[in-house]
């Protein structure tokens, strides 16, 4: 596709958009959105690679490698139990004293809660201490990932033209493989160039030193448009305010079960494709593990496709279907393709590249799949809610629930958790159309 025909199916787009702008640029949003969920992504892949590679040998160095891996995982889910607690704190914060307040505390909170990750004494310096601070370190990320909810994303969906709403729903999701992306390479550079003791000693530190600078630049990105007269105007007009979680979980309980279980199927694979694979190949294979970061890297670039055409298939074929359809696919996959992490090199490209196309169709539509059932009043708060929820049960314990099973059980039984995610999927879009019905 030339420049120009790209940047004219762009400027169609936003056509919708411009008759309603009242100054606004519809291309900031965007921008500032995908900048945003890039930082974040980009702080919790280089924790989690970190807890395949680094952790076990620097933090539980008195258990087998299998062990100290598992325990990482369950470290690395603190975060998602957090999250929930983050949203009531710092909506709390947004109602007293604006976005750009909570904005501010929640990115500095995040940035520092990763970069100190990179000064933690190992459990050779200081015994237990080295567990307990960073798993303080971890649950701080959790609570801070939850306050950098802006209301962008909703936004952004709120003034998209109809016919175009698949379309502008993907753009925030193509944060998530820019993120892997940046921390893959990372990794991967100082993996594969520097020896053993060197890597554990500083080199995996430097991943962790650019998360701080690359959320200042989130930071005034987003401040830049949600601290604007104009669009304050837009999140009060359009009544994107915070409202209180307590009040809005009394009110709409089946929407947010509804909205937490929709996305499942995705959320269990973004991890299933990410730090999963990363830990098998690492614990239970012969192969380079730079060379597998390389791939995974690789297969982000291609999930971002992906994103992309889940925009252009979603807006012809609808959301739900879309949903549903790679929902049925990601069932298929749990139960053939892990089996192909155990078939060599070619096993985990195939079963990469299968997943990360998988994960793009899927992901990318599954932010605020049913985030319209809300009122305009609720939606701020109601997203954020079923966010951290579908976070917590897709995502949260995948990595550690499918190390574990494939250990004991084999790979084959590493697929359950995801098929689990994708039926679960199904079932809430069924009982969401019968609530919608209901209306």
């Amino acid at each position: 596709m030339s420049d120009a025909t790209a940047n004219g199916a762009f400027d169609r787009k936003t056509e919708g958009f411009k008759s309603e702008r009242h100054g606004l640029d519809p291309t900031d949003i965007a921008i500032g959105v995908v900048i945003g969920r890039t930082s974040e992504f980009f702080d919790f892949f280089v924790f989690a690679i970190a807890s395949v590679l680094v952790f076990p040998s620097l933090v539980f160095p008195f258990v087998d490698p299998v062990t100290g891996t598992l325990y990482s995982f369950a470290v690395f889910s603190l975060a998602f139990l957090a999250r929930p607690f983050g949203t009531w704190l710092f909506m709390t914060i947004d109602r007293r004293h604006g976005k750009g307040t909570k904005l501010t505390i929640a990115l500095f909170l995040l940035g520092t809660s990763t970069v100190v990750v990179a000064f933690l004494p190992s459990y050779a310096q200081i015994g237990n201490a080295s567990i307990w601070l960073l798993c303080l370190f971890r649950i701080g990320q959790g609570i801070a990932i939850a306050g950098t909810w802006d209301g962008l994303a909703s936004l952004l969906a709120m003034n998209a033209p109809q016919r175009h709403k698949g379309w502008w729903a993907m753009l925030p999701q193509l944060g998530a493989p820019f993120g892997l992306i940046l921390a893959t390479g990372l990794f991967a550079f100082f993996h594969g160039f520097l020896p053993r003791e060197e890597f554990l000693s500083w080199g995996w530190q430097f991943p962790f030193f650019c998360a701080f600078a690359i959320n200042v630049v989130a930071l005034f990105s987003r401040l830049r448009i949600v601290a604007t007269p104009e669009y304050v105007h837009q999140f009060e007009r359009r009544e994107l305010q915070a409202t209180r979680v307590r009040e809005t979980v009394r009110r709409f309980p089946r929407f947010i079960i509804a909205g937490a279980f929709a996305p499942l199927a995705s959320f269990a694979l973004f991890h299933m494709v990410t730090v999963y694979p990363l830990s098998w190949v690492n614990l239970f294979t012969d192969e380079n593990v730079t060379h597998f970061l390389i791939i995974e890297g690789i297969g982000a670039a291609v999930c971002s496709v992906a994103i992309v055409a889940s925009g252009l298939l979603a807006d012809r074929y609808g959301r739900r279907t879309l949903i549903f359809v790679t929902a049925i696919g990601i069932a298929v996959f749990s139960g053939l393709a892990p089996m192909l992490l155990g078939q060599g090199q070619l096993g985990e490209v195939v079963y990469m590249g299968a997943g990360f196309i998988l994960l793009g169709l899927a992901f990318g539509q599954s932010s605020g799949i049913v985030a319209s059932n809300f009122p305009t009043r609720y939606r701020y708060t109601g997203s954020a809610i079923v966010s951290d929820l579908a976070w917590l049960f897709g995502a949260g314990l995948s990595p550690f629930v499918a190390l574990y099973l494939s250990e004991q059980f084999g790979l084959a039984a590493g697929g359950a958790y995801l098929f689990s995610g994708a039926v679960c999927t199904i079932l809430a879009l069924r009982y969401n159309r019968y609530l919608e019905h209901r209306r």
